[in-house]
């Protein structure tokens, strides 16, 4: 009896590792001759989207089958557009993905209108960097300096795309928290657009990624015609050792706290690449290992570094946890970011 039982469950033992393995063996050929999208949730032209493409290059070579990479953008609504298509739209087949703005995760706590999708459910791959907020100001203002900039007795102009994108919420806080004298003119569908509108003096800066900056506006930013003023991120960042940090000049500790919320934690999870919910186990562990082969691949961060793109790769555990954290957010922290982000 007792040999029978054994036997029983030896043979239990090999289909489940026989069917495991036709499972794994299956995702492996899954890609073979496919084409994967790789949405992304702002215009063509801006930092965001140049890594987007460059990752797109690199990206099949590191999944089994090496299937084609599609690259698409998807904007509008502050990235709402591509959240909503990701998890009601798109087909959990891990043939869709998306990289979109960190700004969806308060909007759903906030309780933004248009939010269609739970962040607590897609599964994110990481995200290939951090952020490093800052605003940069054309020298046609006069402007060199936070401290000049708090002494203006004129409003500054700053170019945003509108509620949900960083380009608006940034100044809206540095707004209320330092006590800026700001006016945000939104509308533009991305950050090239207030690029140039900063050129032709119909805005007079933006609030945006360093790294962004620094690969979309070298030639300004060499030539002295813009300047970054101030930093709005946790650290300094080493490029920028000689500018202050926004959260030391906050006027009180609301302020502060905005800041940190609404600007610091989320710069963190800015870029994440995310599937839609429901994407089979064993196609979801492949794209999240060739995303972080992508991310680590020389040649990659060779050309990276050619285009001026920084990578400080965020691993998705990381992103789970921010999430989770926002999802923690005390009530009154989260009424009064809405408040202040209209």
């Amino acid at each position: 009896m007792r040999a029978s039982s054994s036997l029983v469950l030896s043979l239990a033992t090999i289909v489940l590792a026989l069917s495991s393995f036709a499972t794994a063996s299956g995702a492996q050929d899954f890609y073979r001759g496919k084409s994967v999208t790789l949405f992304a949730g702002q215009p063509p032209g801006g930092g965001i989207d140049s890594e987007m493409r460059l990752v797109g290059q690199f990206f099949g070579r590191h999944i089994p089958g090496e299937p084609t990479i599609v690259p698409r953008n998807l904007p509008g609504a502050g990235g709402m557009i591509l959240g909503n298509h990701l998890f009601g739209v798109a087909k959990p087949d891990g043939l869709t993905l998306g990289n979109f703005a960190g700004t969806l995760f308060l909007a759903q706590v906030m309780g933004r209108p248009g939010v269609e999708y739970d962040v607590r459910k897609f599964e994110y791959l990481g995200a290939p960097a951090r952020d490093f907020s800052t605003c940069t100001l054309s020298k046609r203002t006069g402007i060199a300096s936070l401290q000049q900039w708090l002494a203006a007795k004129n409003p500054v102009k700053i170019g945003g795309i509108g509620p949900g994108d960083f380009t608006y919420e940034i100044p809206k806080i540095l707004e209320f928290a330092l006590g800026l004298p700001i006016q945000v003119v939104a509308g533009y569908k991305g950050t090239a657009p207030i690029r140039l509108a900063v050129e032709s003096g119909e805005v007079d800066g933006v609030c945006m990624d360093w790294n962004s900056i620094k690969a979309t506006w070298r030639k300004a930013l060499d030539s002295g015609d813009v300047k970054v003023v101030v930093q709005i991120a946790a650290r300094t960042h080493p490029e920028l050792s000689d500018l202050p940090i926004a959260a030391d000049f906050a006027k009180s500790a609301e302020g502060r706290r905005l800041i940190q919320v609404g600007i610091h934690d989320r710069g963190l999870s800015f870029r994440p690449y995310t599937l839609p919910p429901n994407v089979p186990r064993e196609r979801s562990k492949i794209l999240r290992a060739a995303f972080g082969q992508t991310l680590t691949d020389p040649e990659f961060l060779a050309e990276a570094k050619k285009a001026n793109l920084v990578i400080e790769a965020v691993p998705s555990s990381e992103i789970d946890r921010i999430v989770a954290d926002l999802f923690k957010l005390e009530p009154a922290v989260a009424s009064k970011l809405a408040d202040v982000m209209k």
